[in-house]
């Protein structure tokens, strides 16, 4: 039994943590950037303090300040890129001649001009991607950049490290980054022997600095491979054989990567500099110069985003993106877990008769984001906004189409996580001809759907409603 004295602490220590967890509640009521993730810290800060005070201080901020402050740094060599990108303005930014969707305002969100006489190509599943990929590294002559969330020591991250590994004892400079929270099972073997071969490898470094230092929120969800400053690959696959479809307990696996050439190919390494700059505090010797690509007329912009932005800028971009939209608007997205301002920009297009089109996985890989969908049916469906899943395999693609003369590819996901926390690019292309072949793409995918219908959820048992609620009340921390 107790003692008094073992009593006295013990109620000590309680009341103790019941006062930080109020304290901590009112920071988040003053910090957080939705009223619902404000309530859902603030009732779980009150009510069960032994739990969440932990994760609110690993979890429960939303805006990277040490990124911040390195991106306002005035060293020189960031200032110099951005003016010597500055003097190709005029030569490549695109016309807009047709701006029905509102494309200034993602100029201004993204801080980067559409340019043109660029080359945008779709690559479809991992054969196509990492073929892509391995043949631009192949042909590399100067330098290599490689960002990524997820690096697998397995079948296909074995081919990506023996070939940046034989480009770099050949002469050519590589980098290579990646997200210490994605890539936590990652071998120092594998980072080592790329060190050994000469091959510059940095972590992101989420956690650096002492107030960063127990956080995990601000992942860098970027996916991104630049060849000599002409070619850039950006898109949803991240590099396992799990993206390859040879993950027999997920089968297989549908995602879109994006080959690019021309200026837009400088906007994208703009945004590995950044990250680069913050992960390190060196800017290395790249390729400013754009150049246009051969047969290249499209108007594409690289829309980068993150918890350092002054704006919401991934969430806005959906958002006009929705609102922008006359004839159609259709999404792929594995994870599906809005705010009320993307809800209601569905809601909204739906209701002005726009064919408005939600793709998501049948098989989950993340519970609580997977029954939090199910708690959106009901307030969609009442609008006429339809809701697929996909049902050959996992859906890992991260597209939205609108009308048939805009389409984006990138790594955001629709969810809270893309919208404020990770540093995600997105790849949008005001071109009828790109958004053509993007429409035949999600076609073939929806023939590959079933539609869900509001019984999906009403037909469930009380258990999984219930389970479907609280995921809901979870959803603005997810």
């Amino acid at each position: 039994m107790f003692d008094v004295e073992s009593l006295t602490l013990f109620g000590l220590i309680a009341l103790l943590l019941h006062a930080l967890g109020v304290l901590t509640a009112l920071h988040a009521i003053t910090r957080s950037k939705t009223s619902q993730g404000a309530i859902a810290w603030a009732i779980m800060l009150v009510m069960f303090p032994y739990v969440t005070l932990p994760m609110y201080w690993i979890f429960g901020r939303n805006k990277f300040q040490g990124y911040v402050r390195a991106r306002r740094s005035d060293d020189k060599g960031i200032r110099h890129v951005l003016e010597r990108l500055q003097e190709y303005r005029s030569v490549f930014r695109g016309t807009l001649a047709d701006d029905h969707c509102g494309l200034r305002v993602l100029e201004r969100l993204a801080k980067m001009p559409f340019t043109r006489h660029n080359r945008v190509g779709l690559l479809i599943d991992g054969e196509a991607t990492f073929s892509a990929i391995f043949a631009a590294v192949d042909a590399a002559t100067d330098y290599i950049v490689v960002q990524y969330f997820i690096v697998k020591d397995d079948q296909v991250g074995r081919q990506l490290h023996e070939k940046l590994i034989a480009k770099a004892k050949d002469g050519v400079r590589v980098y290579f980054l990646y997200d210490e929270v994605g890539c936590y099972k990652l071998s120092k073997a594998y980072l080592g022997e790329m060190t050994d071969a000469g091959i510059a490898v940095r972590p992101f470094q989420t956690t650096k600095g002492w107030g960063n230092r127990f956080q995990l929120n601000f992942r860098n969800h970027r996916k991104i491979v630049i060849v000599d400053g002409r070619t850039a690959f950006v898109g949803g696959l991240n590099v396992g054989d799990e993206y390859m479809g040879r993950d027999p307990k997920i089968g297989p696996w549908r995602d879109t990567h994006t080959e690019l050439a021309g200026p837009v190919v400088q906007c994208v390494q703009l945004a590995f500099l950044e990250d680069w700059y913050w992960a390190t505090h060196e800017v290395p010797e790249l390729n400013w110069d754009p150049e246009a690509a051969d047969g290249g007329e499209q108007e594409v912009l690289a829309l980068a985003s993150g918890p350092a932005d002054p704006f919401e800028t991934c969430g806005l971009f959906f958002v006009h993106a929705i609102h922008s939209a006359r004839h159609r608007v259709w999404i792929a997205s594995p994870y599906f877990v809005p705010d009320a301002q993307v809800i209601a920009a569905l809601q909204l297009a739906a209701l002005r008769g726009v064919d408005v089109r939600v793709m998501l996985p049948e098989k989950p890989d993340h519970v609580l984001v997977y029954l939090s969908a199910f708690s959106f049916i009901e307030e969609t469906e009442a609008a006429g906004v339809k809701i697929y899943r996909y049902q050959p395999g996992f859906l890992h693609q991260k597209v939205i189409l609108v009308d048939d003369e805009f389409a984006a590819v990138g790594t955001a996901n629709l969810d809270n996580r893309s919208f404020r926390l990770n540093f995600e690019i997105t790849i949008a292309a005001a071109d009828a001809r790109f958004a053509a072949e993007v429409r035949a793409m999600l076609e073939e995918d929806f023939a590959a759907c079933r539609l869900v219908k509001s019984e999906d959820l009403t037909g469930r048992s009380f258990w999984f409603r219930l389970a479907v609620s609280v995921s809901r009340l979870m959803a603005p921390i997810q």
